[in-house]
């Protein structure tokens, strides 16, 4: 097994660890201390340009655009004969949110009720966004990553898709429909399940 190979291990067990660490909390308490703490921050930058903002931000990571914008990405990757890439973002979209709505089935828990600014339904852990907007776009960097030539419009890209995930999480804490812990969870559950799809994949093609 090559150190590359170990480490991706690692860290594939290491984030479905904390990720169940912030299961059993999250069965046992419905409210944490990091929940209020990450919502006490993130609300204390509550003003209605910075809400409009956000919303603009979330939407990002809501099924009604990243459907789209994968029937987008799909057409270009035929078009320039990446139909694999195009499958493969297709499958992780999709094994991503069956899982999320697996999650999300078993733990049943209730969204946050104090200050939600905007209308959302169904449970809350883990946050749907950040599993669905984490898949999309992370997929997308590791496409860029393994294809992209331009060191600096590789990583430029990369930060910029990276920056954009971690806003969206963010910004479901933000508008009152996620608690942090939801957020974190969906966080860590997505890159576990990237590196695990990642590797299957590669040897799939092999």
């Amino acid at each position: 097994m090559s150190k590359k190979l170990k480490i991706r291990h690692y860290v594939t067990i290491s984030c479905i660890l904390i990720f169940l660490v912030i299961a059993i909390f999250v069965v046992k308490k419905d409210s944490l201390y990091i929940d209020r703490l990450g919502y006490n921050f993130v609300s204390s930058f509550i003003s209605d340009f910075r809400t409009t903002f956000v919303k603009f931000i979330t939407y990002l990571g809501g099924a009604q655009l990243v459907i789209p914008l994968f029937a987008i990405v799909l057409i270009v990757f035929v078009c320039i004969g990446r139909k694999r890439d195009s499958l493969l973002l297709g499958l992780c979209l999709f094994f991503q949110t069956l899982l999320n709505y697996i999650l999300k089935h078993i733990f049943r828990r209730t969204r946050p009720s104090v200050l939600r600014l905007i209308k959302q339904g169904g449970y809350s852990f883990p946050s749907g966004h950040t599993m669905i907007s984490s898949a999309f776009y992370g997929y997308l960097m590791y496409i860029v990553y393994k294809n992209v030539k331009n060191k600096y419009l590789k990583w430029g890209l990369i930060i910029f898709l990276s920056i954009l995930v971690f806003m969206i999480g963010c910004s479901r804490i933000y508008l009152g429909v996620h608690y942090t812990s939801d957020v974190l969870a969906g966080f860590f559950i997505s890159i576990a399940y990237l590196i695990i799809f990642i590797e299957i994949t590669k040897k799939f093609k092999k």
